[in-house]
Formats: C-alpha cells, sequence, structure tokens
C-alpha cells in the first residue's frame, strides 16, 4: 500500500534459488550470492551479535538518526539476517542432542532476475532462505506466517516491511495488498498474462537510489497528498478491473507511468524509454520503487500488443537486456525451480 492507495503484485515466471553446502569444521557460513557480493564469511558465534547489531541500526533509523540506506552495510547481510531470525526460533537443543544448530558451510543464492532492480528478487531470496531452513529442520509454516517473516526482515530495507513483494514470492500468480489485507484478482486461465503473450519487461540499469530512500522522499513530499493517493487507488482499481476482464490495459499503464513521474521516481532516461515504447503503440512504467536519483530505473514492465513492433523498438537498444514476461501461478517452495 502506498499512503492509502493498494496495489497489485505480480509473480512473474523467474526464480531465485538459495541451497547450502555443508562444510564441516568451518564454524560459521561463507556467502555465495551471484549478482550480489564476492562473499563473506560469517561466524556462527558472531550470528546473534550480528543480528542484535542490525536491529539496533534499525532503532537509530526510527528515531531519525541513520539513513534508512544505511541499515544494512554489505548485500549478504539482509539474507544472514534472514537465517540468524530463524535459528534464534529455534528451540535449545537438549542434552546430548549430537545435532549441529546451524549447519555450517556455503549459502548459495542464484537468481534469473536481476537483483536490486525492483522485482522482488531480494523478497525471493528471503523467502527461499526460510524454506530452505525450514526443510533442513522440518519446520512447518504457514503462508501468513512466511509473509510476516519477510516484512520483518525487509524492513531493513526499507523503513516499514510491506506484504507487496512477500504475498507475491510466496502465494504466486497476483495479488492485491490494500494496507495488510491481501487478496487475489482472479485472472482469467485465457488471460496474456499466463502466457507471456504482449507482456514484457526490460532492464534499464540498478538504481542509484534505494528503495528505502526512495519510500522516504515520496513520503516527505507527498504522504499529505490525499487527492493524490486517491488517484493511485482508482488507478490501481482500473488496472485490476482490466486483468480481470481481459481488456486493453494500455491507457491504465500509461496513467501509472505519470503518476510515478509525478511523484519523481522515473529517471530522465527510463521517462525517455516509455515514450519511445508509446510511439511505438505499447504503454510502460517502472516496477518497484524507482529512483529519485541518476539515469536508471530499475526494470520497467512493458506491454505491446505487436511482437514486431517490440521486436523493432529493441533494435534501438541492443545493450538493454529484455525478455517476455509471464505470471507463475506458484510461490515459495521446496526443491529445484522449474
Amino acid at each position: 500500500m502506498m499512503y492509502g492507495a493498494p496495489v497489485l503484485a505480480a509473480s512473474i515466471a523467474y526464480y531465485t534459488e538459495v541451497w547450502l553446502r555443508p562444510i564441516h569444521g568451518s564454524g560459521g557460513l561463507f556467502t555465495d550470492f551471484e549478482q550480489a557480493s564476492c562473499g563473506e564469511f560469517y561466524p556462527f558465534t558472531m550470528l546473534e551479535d550480528f543480528k542484535q547489531s542490525l536491529d539496533r541500526r534499525f532503532e537509530l533509523f526510527v528515531c531519525g538518526k541513520l539513513r534508512v540506506q544505511d541499515i544494512l552495510q554489505r548485500p549478504d547481510d539482509l539474507v544472514m539476517y534472514a537465517v540468524a531470525s530463524f535459528i534464534q526460533r529455534l528451540p535449545m537443543p537438549k542434552v546430548g542432542d549430537d545435532q549441529q544448530i546451524p549447519v555450517s558451510g556455503t549459502l548459495g543464492c542464484c537468481s534469473s532476475l536481476p537483483l536490486g532492480m525492483g522485482t522482488g528478487s531480494w523478497t525471493a531470496a528471503i523467502a527461499a532462505t526460510f524454506a530452505l531452513y525450514e526443510n533442513m529442520f522440518n519446520e512447518t509454516v504457514t503462508p501468513e506466517e512466511r509473509i510476516e517473516q519477510i516484512r520483518f526482515c525487509e524492513r531493513l530495507r526499507h523503513g516499514k516491511g510491506n506484504a507487496i513483494d512477500a504475498s507475491s514470492v510466496v502465494y504466486g500468480g497476483v495479488s492485491r495488498v490494500d494496507g495488510d489485507q491481501v487478496s487475489r484478482p482472479i485472472i482469467p486461465r485465457h488471460h496474456s498474462l499466463w502466457r507471456g503473450d504482449g507482456w514484457y519487461w526490460m532492464s534499464n540499469g540498478r538504481p542509484v537510489s534505494s528503495i528505502g530512500e526512495c519510500v522516504t522522499a515520496v513520503r516527505r513530499a507527498y504522504e499529505k497528498d490525499v487527492a493524490l493517493w486517491q488517484e493511485f487507488s482508482s488507478c490501481t482499481n482500473a488496472l485490476q478491473s482490466d486483468l480481470e476482464t481481459c481488456a486493453n490495459p494500455i491507457k491504465t499503464l500509461r496513467h501509472n507511468h505519470r503518476l510515478l513521474v509525478r511523484i519523481g521516481v522515473v529517471p530522465p532516461a527510463t521517462q525517455s524509454f516509455v515514450k519511445a515504447v508509446e510511439r511505438a503503440g505499447g504503454a510502460a512504467k517502472v516496477c518497484g520503487a524507482g529512483s529519485i536519483r541518476g539515469e536508471q530505473g530499475g526494470v520497467v514492465l512493458i506491454y505491446m500488443e505487436d511482437e514486431n513492433a517490440m521486436k523493432a523498438l529493441m533494435t534501438d537498444y541492443v545493450n538493454l537486456r529484455w525478455a517476455s514476461l509471464k505470471i507463475s501461478a506458484s510461490g515459495t517452495a521446496q526443491g529445484a525451480a522449474p
């Protein structure tokens, strides 16, 4: 929810996997997160202190003494915070129990999505981490419990945990988030979203500003603009109606893009690209939070009915990664990605 306005979020058929390779006697976890970092070592003896230090940094943010983008010090910290949170909930081992808790080794993450570009890839990594450890320790949680666990971790990135990305990666399909209420719009099985016909995503480059930084800036400038958020609400309702009735969403997507430009989260280069999409007969908008600085706005959602027009358009952007997009009906699960 954006300041009272509901949000639609979709789970797309690109996947993030987290795995653990045991290393006996290492005394901690090495990280191997594709696209994110060169790897770090987290000793188990310091894991509780590590979590507490991030909790304290979050409290400094709440008190206005630390910027939201400075809560996490390394990209790996977010997933390791999820590990520490899970371990903290485990019961103390019984006397004589020789099971090592936690298991030392290398914790790896690979994703077919670009990290940090507004696609919920870090949320997916947190969810997959919880699923991995739940499987290892035979823990069972409900989807609602997993969403709350993810939100608790994600507050370190956003300043406030929200249910938008968490609902998408846990449930799959399309979710409507209105405050803390999550509902599931009924998208017909013959809708083009399930097949990926006419829907695309394009990577416009990693945003300079963080999600939390964008959220903070928008809150300061527009939190009390009731009319603006009512317009966002109307736009969300219109898009949901378009999806549920298989109507053409171009008008609604273009409206949403202009609202995002209005609040200042669509960088100039991204705006220029969206104009090119519209000239070609389609519609486009940034995903995620966009950016309040720099030229890149992260991943852009594109709707273009004419496949040839889309291919022709992208010949002018040969350095940008793009692909068709379709919705995944399933969310977080144990086992290999489809």
